[in-house]
C-alpha cells in the first residue's frame, strides 16, 4: 500500500472476494489515505487467523504476514491491542472455512 490509498485497496479488495461469492466485512475504517489493514480470516469454527502487511528490508518489497492464529478471543484481545496504539487502522473480516485471503494475488499483495 506503499502509494496506493488505503481506502482504494480495500474497496479493491472487498471487490475481488465478492467476485468470488467469499462474505468480506470492514470492521473498522481507518484513515482513508495512509491507515494500515489488518485482514481477519474467521474459519467459522471458533478459529481465526489475523493477517497484516509488513515490509521485508531484504527483499525490498510488501508482503502479508500471519500474525496469530487461533480461538476467536484471542483474535479479539489481539485486535483491540493493535486498535488501541493506532486508531487509524483498518479491520476487515474475511468468513471462509477454507481460509481464502487472496492476500498473494498480484494486485493484492504489492
Amino acid at each position: 500500500m506503499a502509494d496506493l490509498k488505503s481506502s482504494i485497496w480495500v474497496q479493491a479488495y472487498l471487490w475481488r472476494l465478492q467476485q468470488l461469492s467469499i462474505p468480506v466485512f470492514i470492521i473498522s475504517k481507518g484513515d482513508p489515505d495512509s491507515g494500515a489493514v489488518l485482514v481477519r480470516v474467521n474459519l467459522l469454527n471458533g478459529r481465526s487467523r489475523l493477517f497484516q502487511r509488513s515490509f521485508d528490508l531484504m527483499r525490498n518489497q510488501r508482503s502479508w504476514m500471519l500474525v496469530i492464529e487461533g480461538e476467536d478471543k484471542e483474535i479479539d484481545g489481539q485486535i483491540g491491542r493493535e486498535h488501541k496504539r493506532d486508531s487509524d487502522l483498518w479491520v476487515i473480516e474475511v468468513e471462509d472455512r477454507f481460509g481464502r485471503t487472496l492476500l498473494e494475488e498480484p494486485g493484492l499483495k504489492d
